[in-house]
């Protein structure tokens, strides 16, 4: 009997990787805080979702159309789509869309994400080495 690896681990190495990524992205714009008519960018979860669930091809996030007005799904945002501008919250003076205090809560609240994905993704390779071993 083989062992599915995409089966055992879940989703938690593509959140992982996600985090990963979302973790340049926040770090680039903080390195760019100075920076005149910087426009900071986010990667946006339910995209990067929507994608892997189309290469998944899993029913449970397959999008069914039962009306001719409904969104096709060829409209949903893929790959580079799922990096997106953020809009800042106030005006500056040096026309940059970012906000330094926004930023690092984003940061820090991706790198508590990251570390929680790292987490479940750890224990899930516990559990197959330990069934692996016969315990």
């Amino acid at each position: 009997m083989s062992i599915s690896f995409d089966k055992a681990l879940g989703i938690h190495q593509q959140a992982l990787s996600f985090r990963s990524q979302r973790a340049g992205v926040l770090a680039n714009n903080l390195a760019n805080a100075d920076t005149p008519h910087f426009r900071a960018r986010d990667l946006e979860f339910s995209a990067v979702l929507a994608e892997q669930a189309a290469k998944r091809s899993q029913p449970g996030f397959a999008m069914q159309t039962t009306n001719a007005r409904h969104l096709s799904v060829e409209s949903l945002p893929t790959g580079e789509g799922a990096l997106r501008y953020r809009n800042p919250l106030g005006a500056s003076v040096d026309d940059t869309s970012v906000d330094v205090h926004v930023e690092q809560a984003a940061y820090a609240q991706n790198a508590v994400d990251f570390q929680a994905s790292f987490t479940f993704l750890n224990s899930k390779f516990k559990g197959l080495i330990s069934a692996l071993r016969g315990e």
